[in-house]
């Protein structure tokens, strides 16, 4: 199957690409490159990638392709709440322009990268796919409204499926340490501390990057009748936890660690608990591999051969809006995320 992977140079892309390849499917990229910079260990595969900002795609560049996988996109809650307007351009807008210009190019499955954070604020109870809206973040808004648009495209020519994913974590080539496993690893590792900036009470459902990967795979080759116009949670229903349960799992693996809290940690509204059953009963290919003491031991692993800092994972090295700021003050972005002359979206 040909594929076009947007975001392929990102925290997903970078895994999900070369899992793709493995799988002997014909892979082309997009992406701008944004964090060129914040390699961590070594990158992935080189694929022929169109270098382009999602929102100046055109629509000649979809020909020729069977599957879109939308990853790409502003990918956190600070950097969706940092400029909003830009947050709803490019997650919500710029989606449902491309998915508009794919169809229009003949392409048959179209998966977005969609999130629980739809759910938002929504206490203790388990949220399957039918289960009410109420996102609490620009980021969660915007994710809602791509889905929201995408879905009155679906027709016999054209089948869009919604992959909510649940809190990512695990290691990448473009690593994000604003994750709640991967960072509250890295502060064990660095400092001796597992910090926690809230009180630890809310749920989260948890999933490793590499499943998140094995999700869209399973799509790809499902049943159009199986996927057509569905959501799927992403992640399995035992993998959900608070917060505090997360830092003392990694209290236990990373050693000589205590878990501290900050001074001003409060409540986070942002508390759902996910159930994951219908992936698991409808996409027979998704096969979860990891659990989150797995994950917080190779998180560890890999934190020691590179010697991380805290400068490194709170600084512009690492940290999403820490680096988008430090390009914007350096020149090289605009205040609407887009390259300057001073700099490109090649290699660097």
């Amino acid at each position: 199957m040909r594929v076009l992977v947007t975001g392929s140079r990102g925290y997903i892309g970078s895994i999900l690409v070369p899992m793709l390849l493995e799988k002997g499917h014909d892979v082309v990229g997009l992406d701008t490159n944004l964090y060129r910079q914040c390699t961590f260990g070594k990158d992935g595969p080189q694929i022929e990638t169109i270098m382009t900002d999602i929102r100046d795609i055109q629509t000649e560049a979809l020909a020729g392709f069977d599957a879109v996988i939308h990853l790409a996109g502003l990918s956190n809650d600070p950097l969706g709440d940092y400029q909003p307007q830009l947050t709803d351009e490019i997650n919500a807008l710029a989606s449902i322009k491309l998915a508009e210009m794919a169809k229009a190019m003949g392409v048959k499955r179209f998966l977005f990268a969609s999130s629980c954070s739809v759910y938002g604020a929504a206490g203790e109870a388990f949220l399957d796919e039918t289960s009410p809206f109420n996102p609490v973040t620009p980021y969660g808004v915007s994710k809602l409204k791509a889905e929201t648009g995408l879905r009155k495209m679906a027709d016999d020519d054209f089948s869009p499926t919604f992959l909510r994913a649940s809190t990512a974590y695990g290691v990448s080539p473009r690593i994000r340490f604003d994750l709640v496993a991967n960072n509250l690893t890295a502060w064990a590792f660095a400092t001796g501390n597992v910090y926690l900036k809230s009180d630890g009470s809310p749920w989260r459902p948890i999933v490793h990057i590499e499943d998140i990967s094995r999700a869209y795979a399973a799509v790809l080759t499902a049943s159009r009748d199986a996927i057509h116009n569905q959501a799927f949670n992403v992640g399995t229903t035992a993998e959900n936890y608070q917060i505090r349960e997360i830092a003392e799992i990694v209290s236990e693996v990373v050693p000589g660690c205590r878990i501290e809290y900050a001074p001003d940690a409060g409540p986070d509204k942002r508390c759902y608990r996910v159930d994951c059953n219908k992936i698991a009963r409808v996409l027979r290919d998704f096969k979860p591999q990891w659990t989150l003491v797995r994950g917080v031991e190779q998180l560890y692993d890999a934190y020691k051969r590179v010697g991380l800092t805290p400068n490194e994972f709170e600084g512009p090295n690492y940290s999403r809006i820490a680096h988008v700021k430090d390009l914007i003050d350096k020149g090289e972005l605009t205040d609407s995320l887009y390259w300057t002359d001073a700099a490109s979206s090649t290699d660097g």
